[in-house]
């Protein structure tokens, strides 16, 4: 049955703080002291009574599970921080930077809903890196887990009196999410109170007849467990076996399963009298269920050894099913005290390597990788989406390496980084000042290849410097193209000089072509955000910017004092980036079918915000919302915009333009090209150059996507290719 605690009764107001204090009956004084000071601090602030209850419930939670203090002053404070009465300052200020890490990893797990939706045709980038990070820090510190589990009971317990589809909603996330997740991580204390409560809501009528039948034989079943356990204890104790027994509250929605699963009636539950038996070791376990098997008559069917084989999350205990005085079956659950630890808290049980030793800690990161691993299993029970599904398994972690910093964070790499990649991922300064590195205390390679679970320490310098080496890709110190990236920038800004005199040289050269001189540049330094002319020729030198992209620039933004439109504008060619139905995608202030076509100037996709622009003749442009044509058009005509939205007709491709950057390779056009392939994208023009001086490629490609989704998830592929330095939108 739902546990009722005292925070959540009619006079929870009344509450006396030492009375309620003692009835936690917590063993650590200093636990005591966190939780008054927690209360008084809530009192403090609390505008909204029931805040304060909530908070004195999850106090009423964790007392239960022997959480530590921070726990406890997380969870107290969650229900001022969901309400926003508390900011981060308050709360670093008042009670330390952990609790306000830990309310943050509980924040971010609001991703968790999204687990629930239905199968969708694509999986939104910004959606699955949402979930990723809430996995990782879900993986991060597992005492987020508790408290958020512990926050989805108070959630059900608060909707009692609600509306019914307010109950119904939220026993349905409770069932379909949070049980999962409690169930996958052993977390067995919390997982029945949650599915308790869902089944009560979700079929009341059902829940009400089961705890009606349990209430009018509790009596006498409470007399029959009593001498039971009796029997029980004095027999252990005859044979010096130390053991604990004790009669074990049954469940309704365990009960109710069971009749379901076997077709039972409920006179037939064998578990409706159920007895525990806590030994200290292992070998006391069978001793105890030899002593049980020779007291009573077994029901061999109902015998299961999950000491032997462990539950997939875990857990570990012996159930038995005995035939008891009068002929009533008794089930038997029989487990040493750490097990019982494991099955009531599961992987939270674990949360106290924090404090733990050095080589507890070293355990504890393969431990949070086979979180890791069963919070991936979790997500596939709970989501419906394919999609969502292999991205995980891909993105999560069969392409990722997880790896832990002397404190026991968790980073998460591309596979087959080395220490160089993990240095410049914790910061660009600790790679560029990086002389070494110690993996589980020994020192390593730089090209040393990292796996799931390796424990990094980076050894630094301040007088060391990057190398150029490092950008070599054929020396394998780097295999991250932000690490790679870092490095290059690092050099650039070393070669500005150079960078600047060579630019100055390219630039003044196209602008005495194009009858241009450097007093012309102003629209060029804004276009491409840059202070300075110098900054811009250094750019123009490192190979970042093309000389002719500054040219057209400047002769744009002439043309366009001129009142004349830029050609690209209207252009309607076979190179355009919409097909001649594509009319029927774009709707114009509610109306669908009008004259109008995706200006190639910006190349809008659909999820690009848009704005329609009226021409003379040639019906309504549509731009990207950002675009600097339509900002110059509609500065002089702004009567001419109209609202546009996407239509629901989908075309079978958009044209876009995009710049992949990388270091020079042989093969690298064929894996760009080859990845085009597998990802089914029409590659309509191809471009590539190279600067021998910095061994660096440019590719541009003119492909069709069908969407904002589609090009982010090309870009993304195209930055996993290997020396592939960015790849970008253009325009």
């Amino acid at each position: 049955m739902v546990t009722v605690r005292k925070s959540h009764t009619k006079d929870a107001k009344k509450i006396n703080i030492d009375d309620w204090l003692t009835s936690l009956a917590l063993s650590d004084d200093s636990r005591t002291r966190t939780i008054r000071r927690v209360i008084l601090y809530c009192e403090d602030i609390a505008c909204e009574p029931r805040l304060l209850e909530q908070a004195r419930e999850m106090a009423e939670i964790l007392a239960t599970l022997n959480m530590d203090a921070d726990t406890f002053m997380a969870a107290m404070l969650l229900p001022f921080w969901n309400k926003k009465r508390v900011s981060p300052a308050a709360l670093e200020s008042e009670f330390g930077l952990d609790v306000l890490k830990l309310i943050l990893a509980v924040d971010k797990m609001a991703a968790i809903r999204y687990l629930q939706t239905n199968v969708v045709s694509h999986v939104n980038t910004e959606q699955l890196d949402n979930v990723r990070r809430m996995l990782l820090a879900m993986v991060e510190d597992v005492r987020a887990i508790v408290i958020k589990l512990a926050a989805c009971i108070i959630e059900l317990r608060s909707v009692k009196n609600a509306d019914e589809e307010t109950r119904v909603l939220t026993a349905k996330e409770a069932s379909n999410i949070y049980a999962p997740l409690a169930n996958r991580l052993g977390i067995g204390q919390l997982k029945w109170e949650i599915e308790d409560y869902g089944f009560r809501y979700l079929h009341p009528v059902t829940y009400k007849r089961i705890a009606k039948m349990l209430h009018e034989k509790r009596t006498d079943r409470e007399e029959y467990i009593d001498e039971f356990v009796a029997t029980l204890q004095n027999k252990l104790n005859s044979l010096n076996i130390e053991g604990e027994v004790i009669g074990r509250p049954k469940h309704i929605y365990s009960i109710w399963k069971k009749m379901q699963k076997k077709d039972l009636p409920f006179e037939r539950v064998y578990d409706v009298r159920a007895v525990r038996v806590l030994v200290n070791t292992l070998p006391e376990c069978y001793a105890a269920l030899g002593v049980v098997h020779t007291t009573w008559s077994a029901i061999h069917k109902e015998f299961d050894d999950y000491i032997a084989t462990p539950k997939s999350n875990g857990y570990q205990s012996i159930h038995t099913v005995v035939v008891g005085p009068e002929g009533k079956p008794v089930e038997i659950q029989i487990r040493t005290h750490q097990m019982h630890q494991d099955a009531e808290l599961g992987v939270a049980a674990h949360w106290r390597y924090k404090e733990g030793s050095a080589t507890g800690k070293q355990d504890s990161y393969q431990e949070k990788i086979n979180w890791l691993r069963k919070l991936l299993q979790w997500q596939e029970d709970v989501s419906g989406d394919d999609n969502l599904v292999d991205e995980l398994r891909s993105q999560v972690f069969e392409d990722r390496v997880y790896v832990f910093t002397p404190k026991g964070q968790v980073i998460d790499l591309p596979q087959g980084s080395t220490p160089l990649d993990f240095a410049y991922y914790i910061h660009s300064n600790v790679g560029h000042c990086c002389i070494g590195a110690k993996v589980f205390g020994k020192i390593v390679p730089f090209t040393y290849t990292l796996n799931s679970g390796d424990q990094i320490e980076i050894l630094t310098s301040k007088d060391a410097n990057p190398s150029r080496d490092w950008l070599n890709p054929n020396l394998g110190y780097i295999k991250s193209s932000r690490a790679r990236s870092k490095v290059h920038h690092w050099f650039k800004l070393q070669d500005k000089d150079k960078n600047y005199a060579a630019g100055i040289e390219i630039l003044e050269l196209e602008l005495a072509r194009s009858d241009l001189s450097i007093d012309d540049i102003q629209p060029a330094i804004d276009r491409f955000n840059v202070n300075s002319v110098e900054d811009l020729a250094a750019a123009i030198g490192g190979g970042d910017i093309r000389a002719s992209q500054v040219v057209n620039t400047i002769e744009s933004k002439k043309k366009r004092d001129k009142n004349d439109i830029d050609p690209r504008t209207f252009n309607r060619s076979s190179h355009s980036n919409v097909t001649d139905k594509a009319d029927s995608a774009i709707v114009v202030q509610g109306v669908g079918n009008l004259m109008s076509y995706l200006a190639k100037c910006c190349q809008p996709l659909p999820g690009d915000y848009i704005c329609g622009y009226i021409t003379q003749g040639n019906g309504i442009s549509v731009h990207r919302e950002d675009c600097d044509q339509l900002e110059s058009m509609l500065s002089q005509h702004p009567e001419r915009q109209v609202d546009v939205a996407w239509g629901n007709t989908v075309q079978a491709g958009y044209r876009v333009s995009i710049l992949v950057i990388a270091n020079d390779r042989n093969g690298l056009l064929r894996d760009v090209t080859t990845l085009m392939v597998n990802e089914k994208i029409s590659v309509h023009a191809i471009n590539s150059s190279t600067n021998d001086k910095n061994n660096e490629a440019k590719i541009t490609l003119d492909i069709d996507v069908n969407d904002l989704d589609k090009l982010g998830r090309i870009l993304n592929r195209l930055e996993q290719v290997e020396d592939v330095v960015n790849a970008k939108r253009l325009h």
